[in-house]
Order: structure tokens, then C-alpha cells, then sequence
């Protein structure tokens, strides 16, 4: 406790208001949004063909079960006294909201996985949010591992398996993803939100979910 005080006074504000602001934006729980929106309005090809109504409807599905359930069932143990703060600062605070949204990023991997129109990719996409929720809870059993470096991760790994995996030019989507991952990384570190350790260990678990994802599913 006492390293992340010093850790903490050694930010200046303006640093710290910048990392809380990155903080916030890339918050692990808005990433999946991200990645679908590209998918189904950016990428050229993945979701070509598919009328507005259908690509608004995987972007709702996603936002349904990867951005409102989890962040619900967070205020709502809150509300009820089973944590003690929002923004999940220990590893005894992180237990249950870990449990219940992988409940819900299980189903919607369900969910995807039975739309036979959609991407293979995507699927395999919200898979590896699964398996990267699930072994943040294993890892807190030991250390605070840090969430927003598994988004991260997640991401980074995502785009390593789109650009791998399609023959277009993905290189500006990579080196942007890239430098994201950058920011968030060094955003937790400025903040003393974590050890180095706790930010490294959360950017490989979320690269390695997602390509465990891509294997299962598409392999």
C-alpha cells in the first residue's frame, strides 16, 4: 500500500487527470464495443452483405451482455452490500462481479455461436472474453491482476488474429491498437493502480484468451 501511495504522488495532476481520463475510455468493459463496431462498420469485409438492421442487431446483442449486464450486476452488488466499492479496488471486491460477468460472456458467446450468418470471428472474439474473465478470477485468488491491461490484451490479440487471418491491409488498425494498448498500460502504471507485474500478467492473459478463442472456434 505504501509503494502505490508513492507511486501515486510521484504523477503529477495533469498526468494523473490524462491517465484517469485514458482510465475511462478504455475501460475493459467498453472494449468489446469497440471491437464490434469496427467489425461491423469499419472492416470492409466481415460483415459486407449484411443489412443495417442486421448489423445494428449484433451491435445490440453485444452491448446487451458485454456492456450493460456486467456493469448492472456490478452497481447492483454495490447496492446490496456485497462490495464495497464500484470500481472493484481489491481482489475481495472482484470476486463475484468476476463470476457473474462471465456468466454473461458465456452467453453471449452462446448467443453468437448459434447465429450461423455472423462472423466465425466474432464468436471466437467474446469466447476469449470468457476465458480471459475466468482466469482473472483464478489469478485473484493470488494478486490484483490488472483488468484494464486484459482489455487491453484482448484487444491486441483480437487484431493479431484478424490481421493473420484476412488477406486486406490491416496494418493502420494494428499499429493504432497497439498504441492504445501502450496507453492503457502506462495510464495504470502512472495511477499506481498496479504493480508492473499485475499490468504485464493482465496484457498476456487477455492476448491468450483470445487466441485459445480463435482455435476453439475457428481452427
Amino acid at each position: 500500500m505504501e509503494a502505490e501511495a508513492a507511486q501515486r504522488q510521484e504523477a503529477p495532476g495533469a498526468t494523473r487527470l490524462i491517465a484517469n481520463f485514458f482510465s475511462y475510455l478504455f475501460h475493459p468493459v467498453f472494449i468489446p464495443m469497440y471491437v464490434f463496431a469496427f467489425v461491423i462498420y469499419l472492416h470492409p469485409v466481415l460483415f459486407a452483405g449484411f443489412s443495417e438492421k442486421q448489423k445494428l442487431g449484433a451491435l445490440l446483442i453485444a452491448a446487451l451482455n458485454l456492456v450493460f449486464f456486467p456493469l448492472f450486476s456490478v452497481f447492483l452488488l454495490k447496492a446490496v452490500g456485497f462490495i464495497d466499492s464500484i470500481f472493484l479496488r481489491t481482489q475481495k471486491d472482484r470476486i463475484i462481479p468476476y463470476i457473474a460477468v462471465g456468466i454473461f460472456y458465456f452467453w453471449a458467446y452462446t448467443v453468437f455461436k448459434e447465429q450461423a450468418d455472423y462472423p466465425r470471428l466474432l464468436p471466437a472474439f467474446v469466447l476469449g472474453i470468457f476465458l480471459s474473465s475466468s482466469g482473472a478470477l483464478l489469478a485473484n485468488i493470488y494478486f490484483k491482476i490488472s483488468m484494464h491491461t486484459i482489455g487491453a490484451g484482448g484487444l491486441l490479440g483480437f487484431f493479431i488474429i484478424l490481421i493473420r487471418s484476412n488477406n486486406l491491409t490491416m496494418a493502420w488498425p494494428l499499429a493504432l491498437v497497439i498504441l492504445i494498448t501502450g496507453i492503457i498500460c502506462s495510464s495504470r502504471l502512472l495511477l499506481g493502480s498496479h504493480k508492473q507485474g499485475e499490468v504485464y500478467a493482465g496484457l498476456v492473459l487477455g492476448v491468450i484468451a483470445q487466441l485459445i478463442g480463435y482455435y476453439v472456434v475457428v481452427s
